[in-house]
């Protein structure tokens, strides 16, 4: 379809939608229109080979998000020594919700042979507390990421306020899992 057609159907719109090549996820009446992008770039605090030790680093990596009107989900793909690898941008969604597949936050981390993840988004509303769906969803990734060998290490909450770390706030993370961040920086490089 093309601005301004008069042509009707399951994809036709009032409006003309504008964007570099997105992945339409959900689009039907009544519904919210989000898409994906990956391997946007995006401007960053953190550089890339930097060690990322814990939710406040990973929250720096993220501050460019903070300020979004939209929700956007987030993956930092790390290294097996929680080195910062690259930034992938998983799903951009409207005022109050952002469509997230597993598929989509482990394919980049698969391709990128990333050893860990840390996931997060933001909330434009200001409130950086968990919804129901956000703990579900980190609870799915968590099990996925295990199933392909690539650790969940966090989920983040961005707001212009500050930012909430799942795996300190939650139970969502299996016990004795914790230690994780100090278990990769302990580990010994290989020659």
């Amino acid at each position: 379809m093309t601005c301004g057609s008069s042509k009707t159907g399951p994809l036709s719109l009032p409006f003309c939608l504008k964007t570099t090549s997105p992945e339409l996820t959900t689009l039907s009446k009544g519904s919210a229109v989000s898409y994906r992008v990956s391997d946007s770039p995006v401007p960053y605090k953190k550089p890339t080979g930097v060690p990322v030790n814990g939710p406040s680093d990973a929250a720096l990596a993220l501050r460019y998000i903070e300020g979004r009107r939209q929700e956007v989900f987030v993956a930092l793909l790390l290294d097996a020594r929680h080195r910062l690898l690259r930034r992938v941008m998983v799903s951009i969604g409207t005022l109050s919700a952002a469509t997230v597949h597993p598929r989509d936050v482990f394919r980049e981390a698969i391709r990128r042979n990333a050893g860990a993840v840390i996931v997060a988004h933001n909330h434009p509303s200001g409130n950086p507390e968990p919804s129901g769906d956000d703990l579900e969803l980190t609870k799915r990734l968590a099990r996925i990421g295990r199933l392909v060998g690539i650790e969940v290490l966090d989920h983040i909450i961005i707001t212009k306020g500050g930012y909430v770390s799942l795996r300190e706030r939650s139970g969502v993370f299996d016990e004795g899992d914790d230690e994780c961040f100090t278990r990769a920086a302990s580990t010994p490089s290989a020659p």
